[in-house]
């Protein structure tokens, strides 16, 4: 019994010392990623967060054939096993079909991870039709002084849209001590995101990277003078009247927003960021972000990938489905997806906590068997 105390209390005082070593060399994010160990959709109640507030809210019509269709077997076999929480699927601007599972809720806030990426490069390009970012050419370092030597100079704000800034932040969501993780549990997202150094000439790899994302969100935070919940909140929630508010969480209380994840909502307002694409970013009449802009968004880069083959399945942002034509996508790590079908006239919203798989050519399960199923809903 002593020899057991003795190792209990040898490993708790190993425990405290690598909390208090951790804090003390500003590693507190080490802690917590032990911790937490992997993200969730509920890790907002984790974190400090802002409001993206809304207005008068414009709520979703319903269509005639709302609920009637019924799901194939192998889809609902799949969302099962995929653990899916929300499944909405807008045609011709009305709730076709909707279902939620377990704690999920048409109001039920929810975490996108990367799906964040896509609102903030939707913001991006509200920002440059604004006159507040003159061209998507122009140097990180005009809005971040600091980001400059050793070749990152030459890195521009379409570096970071299509993820070829050359940069070598490594994306990694299992090691706990990654520059990831870093990001994701740390308090200083501003220098985390700036420390990165130089590998390859900007404009000639794409390479998925967080980061690239995050020095986006800067750039946002820098030029419009507003946090990304406020800017977000004034440009999109608003205007698109959502129904309810979102939470965007950021690195401390009043600090650094997490633009490359953490937008937090529920299926029927994102429906809203995917009928906003669908509709060549025009709202109800009112044309919130430039047309082009959407285009780009939803064509892809072809630049080299790690392979060594032109990228045909990523654009500004957002993804885009080779096999599908038109079809381009928001997607979060733990499968959260806005799917447009312009063909269809059609948007999907998948919130849940299992990805799908995803085919060499990057388009994911889910689309297969949604493009199975929705040609034949009423």
């Amino acid at each position: 019994m002593k020899k057991l105390r003795k190792i209990s209390l040898t490993i708790v005082g190993a425990l405290a010392l690598f909390v208090a070593a951790s804090f003390a060399t500003g590693n507190g994010y080490l802690v917590k990623s032990l911790l937490f160990n992997f993200a969730d959709v509920d890790d907002f109640k984790k974190f400090d967060n802002d409001e993206v507030t809304t207005g008068t809210p414009q709520p979703w019509p319903t269509a005639s054939q709302y609920n009637k269709a019924q799901l194939p077997t192998d889809l609902a076999q799949h969302l099962d096993s995929t653990e899916t929480g929300a499944l909405l699927v807008l045609r011709n601007d009305s709730v076709v079909w909707e279902s939620y599972w377990d704690d999920f809720s048409k109001t039920s806030l929810s975490g996108s991870f990367s799906v964040a990426k896509s609102i903030t490069g939707l913001l991006i390009g509200i920002a440059l039709q604004e006159g507040k970012i003159k061209s998507i050419d122009q140097p990180v370092a005009d809005f971040l002084p600091t980001f400059r030597g050793g070749g990152k100079d030459s890195v521009r704000i379409r570096h970071l849209l299509t993820m070829s800034s050359g940069t070598d932040f490594s994306e990694s969501y299992i090691n706990p001590f990654s520059i990831t993780a870093e990001m994701y549990y740390g308090s200083d997202l501003e220098g985390t995101a700036l420390g990165v150094e130089m590998e390859t000439v900007p404009g000639t790899l794409h390479r998925y990277k967080s980061g690239d994302t995050q020095l986006l969100g800067l750039i946002l935070e820098k030029a419009t003078g507003q946090s990304l919940a406020s800017y977000a909140a004034q440009k999109l929630w608003i205007p698109m009247g959502a129904e309810q508010k979102a939470l965007w969480s950021t690195d401390e209380s009043g600090g650094r927003t997490k633009a490359y994840c953490c937008f937090n909502s529920n299926a029927r307002d994102f429906a809203r960021i995917g009928s906003l694409m669908l509709h060549q970013g025009n709202w109800k009449g009112q044309q919130i972000i430039d047309s082009a802009w959407v285009r780009a968004s939803g064509t892809a880069c072809m630049i080299n990938d790690d392979i060594g083959k032109p990228c045909h399945y990523y654009g500004y942002q957002w993804w885009v489905a080779p096999d599908f034509p038109g079809v381009f996508y928001a997607r979060g790590i733990l499968g959260q997806y806005i799917i447009i079908i312009p063909s269809l006239n059609t948007v999907v919203v998948r919130l849940g906590r299992i990805k799908s798989p995803v085919w060499q050519n990057q388009t994911p399960a889910l689309i297969y068997k949604l493009m199975d199923w929705l040609p034949t809903l009423p």
